[in-house]
């Protein structure tokens, strides 16, 4: 493991717990232990909470424009800090420094911060007929719950402390245990900047996650993760009736119509599906080609998994890292040996990586595989996508459309009949020749088993918002 740079050593001895204490966290690449995760317990966040609840009415009293003013302060720290804090990422989460991966994830998170700061969300007119006069406005909620994934964990939190604070919430942060210190290093930074407990971050176990979800205080949950954890979240939030954000698992579907050139779209279909080495809630996930145009869709995207760098993600010419866990290197492996196992074919790929280190998988196409296939109905969550024969375009809607699931996908071809065909796909967001690729104006969610709520833009804002009508 390359050494740990004075910033990054600076800024990990702020978060980390003492010597002898807390849980070792491994670098995602080399194994080898990169830090220490404070494990704070239930009453450690009750406190929190209790802080929180204290803190919020002073911030909300500081009005939009100074709320504002102070969270494009704190993007500018982040993008003083923006280097040690990608190595911080790049290490725990894996994520090479360089592409869509470490650095751009860091720039993403000042991005969403300046946008949600400056997004006009002004009272609306409902009635002004002479005789009544009403208005919509939106109010802080009051303490909000987060509870972030590990696969984007700095950018997943921002998405939902940036809008939460714009609008004068509270916040405290639950960040993943398998990737703690990056986000715990980030909401340092933020701190130096922001109020006393407007933000908190809490770094513990499941016992932790369920409480703040469950919490009285908690006056809304937004959670990043899995659709069973979704559930039990909902149950969780009933007792006090918190309101919910929820971005749940999901199994995007891709449909390259005929006459699409194949080579034309190689490059965006290979990184809709592997941007974070797979490792994405929104990443495309299972390929409909039309028959026309099926082998060549398939050697365009060899081609290109055959010359992509894979390795660790300090080293700046690579730009795929490894599965950040081994929970999530063992299901994909699962999922591959079944593949194999029921007719697949392995275009590329296909075996662990191990010359890279212990949890390294390398691209993986799977080709002539079917609806019903495990690699094809389950979300695999990692480098290796099945792509599916289909000659009729109906089929393949009814395809993209069969699973409970529904929060991307994406059409490639002609503009106008992709947007035809997307009108038909049941996905909380349908992109046209591109997949994955979000805005922060752009509201952003799921369907069916996917969740709801909206994230991003005005309508981002509006979620962790409170309506309040004044009539009169």
């Amino acid at each position: 493991m390359s050494e740990l740079t004075p910033e990054e050593t600076a800024l990990l001895n702020r978060v980390q717990a003492p010597a002898g204490q807390g849980r070792e966290i491994p670098d995602a690449a080399t194994r080898e232990i990169i830090g220490r995760a404070p494990e704070l317990s239930v009453a450690d966040l009750d406190d929190a909470i209790a802080r929180a609840k204290a803190a919020q009415s002073g911030w909300e009293a500081l009005g939009h424009a100074q709320r504002s003013a102070l969270l494009l302060k704190v993007a500018d720290a982040i993008d003083a800090n923006a280097e040690p804090l990608a190595r911080i990422l790049s290490r725990e989460q894996g994520k090479p420094l360089n592409g869509p991966n470490a650095r751009f994830e860091v720039g993403a998170c000042s991005a969403w911060l300046r946008t949600a700061a400056s997004t006009v969300l002004e009272p609306e007119v409902i009635v002004d007929d002479g005789e009544t006069h009403a208005e919509l406005h939106y109010r802080a909620i009051g303490v909000v719950g987060a509870i972030g994934p590990w696969n984007w964990p700095m950018m997943i939190a921002i998405w939902q402390i940036a809008p939460s604070l714009r609008m004068g919430n509270t916040v405290v942060i639950k960040p993943s245990e398998y990737t703690p210190l990056s986000v715990l290093a980030m909401v340092a930074v933020m701190n130096e900047v922001l109020p006393a407990d407007v933000l908190i971050a809490i770094s513990g176990g499941r016992e932790v996650g369920a409480r703040l979800a469950a919490h009285p205080d908690i006056d809304k949950v937004m959670f990043t993760g899995s659709t069973a954890t979704g559930r039990k979240i909902i149950e969780s939030s009933a007792g006090n009736l918190a309101r919910l954000t929820l971005e749940l698992g999901g199994n995007d579907a891709g449909i390259v119509l005929p006459g699409t050139d194949p080579q034309a779209i190689a490059q965006d279909l290979f990184w809709g599906a592997f941007i974070n080495t797979g490792q994405t809630c929104a990443a495309l996930k299972r390929l409909y080609v039309h028959d026309s145009i099926y082998d060549d869709v398939v050697d365009a995207l060899k081609g290109i998994a055959e010359q992509t760098p894979m390795g660790d993600g300090l080293d700046e010419a690579n730009v795929l890292g490894p599965l950040q866990n081994r929970q999530q290197f063992d299901i994909v492996s699962r999922l591959v040996e079944d593949a194999r196992a029921n007719g697949g074919r392995i275009v590329t790929g296909g075996a662990p990586a191990t010359e890279l280190g212990e949890l390294f998988y390398p691209i993986t196409l799977v080709a002539d595989v079917k609806d019903g296939d495990a690699l094809v109905d389950e979300e695999q969550f990692g480098p290796a996508l099945p792509i599916i024969r289909y000659s009729d375009v109906e089929d393949a809607v009814a395809s993209a459309n069969r699973l409970n699931v529904g929060l991307g996908a994406s059409v490639w071809g002609d503009r106008e009949q992709a947007r035809e065909v997307a009108a038909r796909v049941q996905a909380g967001t349908v992109w046209i020749n591109s997949h994955g690729g979000v805005h922060p104006m752009i509201p952003f969610g799921g369907v069916k088993g996917s969740g709801y709520g909206l994230e991003f833009g005005v309508e981002g804002l509006k979620s962790v918002a409170v309506p309040q009508i004044i009539n009169g």
